[in-house]
C-alpha cells in the first residue's frame, strides 16, 4: 500500500492505495507536510483532487478499493449516485436501500466513509435540512457544500 500527502483549502489530506484502486482519503487535522514524491499509482488521485479544488472538476474517475462491511459498502455506492451540488437526507437513502428502520446504520457507515470527498458523504443533510455530524468537522462540510454550489448571482458592485 503507497501513501502521500496533499495539502488542500480543508487541511492535509492522506491518499493511500495500490494497483487495485484507492482505499484511503481522509483529512488530517495534524500539520503533516505535504508529500515531495506521489507514488505512480496514486498520482491520478491527486491530479483529479487538486482539480476538484480549483472548481475544474465535478466528478472522479480513479478506481476505488475501500475496505468495509457489504451493507458500508451498498451505503457507500449509494453516495456515489448524489450529483455535485446536490444534497440528500439520511432518509432518502435508507428508502432507497429498501429499509427506513437502518437509518442508524446508514448514518453510522457514513460516517465509516473511508473515501473523503469522492464518496460523497458531505452531501447528506438531515431531514431538517440542517449540517448534521460530519467526521471531518462540520465547518469542512459547509465549505464542501459552498463549493459544490455555484451562487445565484454575483454582485455587480
Amino acid at each position: 500500500m503507497e501513501t502521500t500527502y496533499i495539502k488542500t483549502p480543508l487541511g492535509i489530506a492522506k491518499i493511500s492505495g495500490d494497483e487495485n484502486g484507492i482505499s484511503i482519503i481522509s483529512i488530517l487535522d495534524s500539520e503533516k507536510e505535504s508529500s515531495e514524491n506521489i507514488p505512480q499509482v496514486l498520482e491520478e488521485a491527486v491530479l483529479q483532487l487538486q482539480d476538484y479544488f480549483a472548481g475544474k472538476r465535478n466528478d472522479f474517475t480513479f478506481k476505488l478499493n475501500p475496505s468495509g462491511t457489504d451493507f458500508q459498502k451498498s451505503v457507500w455506492q449509494e453516495l456515489l449516485t448524489i450529483p455535485f451540488g446536490k444534497t440528500v437526507t439520511y432518509m432518502d437513502i435508507t428508502k432507497k436501500l429498501g429499509d427506513v428502520k437502518a437509518i442508524r446504520a446508514v448514518a453510522s457507515a457514513n460516517g465509516k466513509n473511508p473515501l473523503w470527498i469522492v464518496v460523497p458523504c458531505h452531501r447528506v443533510i438531515g431531514s431538517d435540512g440542517s449540517l448534521t455530524g460530519y467526521a471531518g468537522g462540520l465547518w469542512r462540510k459547509k465549505w464542501l457544500l459552498e463549493h459544490e454550489t455555484p451562487s445565484a448571482q454575483q454582485s455587480l458592485f
